[in-house]
């Protein structure tokens, strides 16, 4: 048997966010006998899964921080070079340059440049780089994905061809079930006529948590029996704890740290919120949708990422009056939040099975590409057409 072919995945920093788990659903699903990851992780990295890559029969390679740089520059080159990669896949949405443009240099054939999310709003600074780095994002890859359409827009443009690789799921794994909805709400000291309200996802200002605190703390103002999940570490914990305190609802609030058993936690909630900044797609609100939760979203969320009519879309600039009545309104509605039904057929497209089979067939065509059509070590541009076959677009 040949050995599998081996892709470096560029992953940055591993600090348990959500493009590390889409990256981490499609390790353990694709076809490990003909294909392989290497995980290239800045020497920082704070959740790297370590043990569980090598389980997988991957490694996890350190580098240092872009913001290190030549140093991070030079040592992916020497790195790529090194190992003889022919296909290096970047997960860094437009500092993807850093990393490609080492693997160009390298000599590596197959650059993938995959984008994660979009533009943010309030984030001026950071959006000055992301526009600066943007200029290169069609310069040194070969190859173009995104999570979504507007990611994709966004990292490459409205003309460039890109394909959607959609962030993918055990869709099974999130179905309703009530029985652990009675087990984990005992187990986190919760009562059967809590309202509890979810978020998963990193502490960090993009995931707006700091607006959930205060909606929570005028819900309790109205009476409302209501507790807050937030699955999830990050930067800002410290912060948002002592928000909680000041607000006077930290007894109203679970911090419930990194999970393993996040599909349960689902089962727990009565309503999934999700106030983000900006999101590329966002993986938890797949997984909120696919275990059946009332959804109230940020208006800033891609259309794409709505697979349920069970959502309400709402603003984030005008305080949280309007979400504290979509809550109410919900709470009249009693059939709203008993019935936890999803329609399996709407998310499979979505399935973790179906996406990494794709890409398992897409990274084995274009590496047998190279040996048929590779011409003085540069794979044939036609190439780029195939990306098309990882998404049912």
């Amino acid at each position: 048997m040949e050995a599998p072919i081996r892709v470096a995945q560029v992953m940055g920093k591993m600090n348990g966010g959500g493009v590390e788990a889409v990256v981490m659903n499609y390790y353990r699903h694709i076809d490990r006998t003909r294909v392989q990851f290497d995980f290239i992780v800045d020497e920082d990295s704070q959740l790297c899964p370590q043990s569980e890559i090598e389980s997988l029969g991957g490694r996890v390679i350190t580098v240092p921080p872009y913001q290190r740089q030549p140093a991070n520059s030079r040592s992916l080159e020497r790195l790529f070079r090194d190992e003889g990669y022919r296909i290096v896949h970047a997960h860094l949405n437009t500092l993807s340059v850093f990393s490609l443009r080492a693997a160009k240099r390298a000599g590596v054939p197959v650059r993938i440049a995959h984008s994660h999310a979009t533009m943010g709003r309030g984030e001026f600074s950071r959006n000055i780089v992301k526009h600066m780095f943007r200029m290169f994002a069609n310069v040194y890859p070969t190859q173009r994905f995104a999570c979504s359409g507007d990611a994709g827009k966004w990292l490459f443009g409205d003309t460039a061809s890109f394909a959607v690789v959609p962030n993918a799921i055990e869709i099974d794994r999130f179905a309703y079930n009530y029985g652990t909805r009675i087990r984990l709400r005992e187990e986190l000291g919760l009562k059967q006529s809590n309202f509890v309200i979810g978020n998963v996802g990193r502490l960090v200002k993009t995931k707006n948590q700091r607006f959930l605190l205060y909606l929570l703390q005028g819900l309790l103002k109205q009476g409302i029996d209501a507790k807050m999940l937030f699955v999830g570490s990050g930067a800002l914990q410290a912060n948002l704890q002592h928000l909680a305190l000041q607000l006077g609802v930290e007894k109203d609030v679970l911090f419930l740290g990194q999970r393993e058993d996040v599909a349960d936690i689902y089962q727990a909630m009565d309503v999934f919120a999700f106030p983000s900044l900006y999101e590329g797609f966002g993986l938890a609100l797949l997984e909120a949708q696919c275990a059946g939760l009332p959804c109230l979203i940020s208006n800033r969320i891609p259309g794409e990422a709505i697979l349920s009519e069970r959502y309400i879309a709402l603003p984030i600039d005008r305080g949280v009056d309007e979400w504290m009545a979509s809550i109410s309104n919900l709470l009249s509605n009693d059939n709203i939040l008993r019935n936890r039904s999803a329609n399996a057929s709407s998310y499979e497209k979505y399935d973790i099975h179906r996406v990494a089979k794709r890409l398992t067939s897409y990274y084995c065509d274009a590496f047998s590409e190279l040996t048929d059509s590779c011409i003085g070590g540069r794979i044939s541009r036609d190439s780029t057409t195939r990306a098309v076959m990882v998404s049912d677009q």
